[in-house]
């Protein structure tokens, strides 16, 4: 009887494990087991979030105002002076208070920007992709019209003419162009997805447009979202420096990323007083590189998430 009631035990834990086993994983757990597999994502995930926490925490402890204050007799002293960690600029203010509240404010500006454009880009896509015919047409020629305009021109003709411009014009200004690009591929991929059986499938059994739309299409165009989310990221914060350098972003008064690098338009600055814009180049190289491989391990977990079904 002993016997009998360890083998039943062992048949029984076998089966156990054979239902867990054959029970795909959840999401999260997917994307958990992808960056255990990846150490590189695994790191760059460890490297982002410790920025983002010493940023946004840091900022709360300084005050801008006080940061922003001109001192020209501390102007471009070298890193450690006087309590400087990473110097001063040609205003004698602290290199180290810049950066942290610029970081915080460029971070902020390309993840409102990338939500908005995204948001949109997904809903005006996915809607044009579904339906076709005369609502494609309609809406794929809005947005033909505003790819072809000339959006860095546009954005910097509305910075200027705008008086007293802040942050919030700027997210604005930028969020009006960027969505275009985001909107023409999730179209492209919706209207693959609507030729598939599940589709025709979930019409036959009386599901209406949304549902089909949310609950069918949606979560199979997720890969794809995810990679152009963390491109687009990293790409407006970007943007973001790239008109700030020109004179053209955020208004001198608010620290960014752009307007610390924008200082190195010298030689002597360039070559002899690295400390200014350097730090800035260094933080943008790292998150760029930390959100592009946080991406594609999420990548990875969204395709595998889908052939788990």
């Amino acid at each position: 009887m002993d016997q009998q009631n360890l083998n039943e035990e062992i048949i029984e834990e076998a089966a156990v494990q054979s239902e867990e086993a054959a029970t795909p994983p959840a999401g999260f757990q997917v994307i958990v087991r992808e960056f255990k597999k990846d150490k590189v994502a695994l790191t760059a995930f460890c490297i982002l979030v410790t920025l983002l926490l010493v940023i946004f925490i840091g900022s709360f402890f300084i005050d801008q105002e006080a940061a922003m204050r001109v001192n020209i007799l501390q102007r471009y002293k070298a890193p450690g002076y006087n309590g400087h960690i990473l110097g001063t600029d040609e205003g004698g203010r602290d290199v180290l208070s810049q950066l942290i509240i610029g970081a915080r404010n460029s971070i902020s500006i390309g993840f409102s920007i990338t939500v908005i454009t995204t948001f949109i880009g997904v809903f005006v896509g996915i809607i044009s992709g579904y339906f076709g015919g005369w609502v494609d047409n309609m809406i794929m020629r809005i947005v033909d019209f505003i790819m072809i305009l000339p959006t860095t021109m546009i954005i910097i003709v509305f910075v200027t003419v705008i008086p007293n411009y802040t942050l919030f014009h700027f997210i604005f200004i930028m969020s009006i162009f960027y969505w275009t690009g985001k909107a023409r591929l999730i179209r492209t991929r919706t209207l693959s997805e609507v030729s598939l059986d599940y589709v025709s499938a979930s019409k036959t059994l009386g599901s209406s447009n949304l549902q089909i739309m949310l609950r069918e299409i949606l979560p199979n165009l997720s890969s794809l979202i995810i990679v152009n989310l963390t491109l687009s990221f990293a790409g407006n914060i970007g943007i973001e420096t790239g008109l700030t350098y020109l004179g053209f972003g955020l208004p001198y008064s608010t620290p960014s990323l752009g307007t610390l690098i924008s200082s190195a338009k010298t030689a002597d600055i360039i070559e002899n007083k690295t400390w200014v814009w350097l730090p800035a180049g260094i933080f943008i190289l790292v998150m760029m590189l930390c959100i592009n491989y946080i991406g594609q391990a999420l990548q990875r977990a969204a395709d595998s998430k889908q052939r788990l079904g």
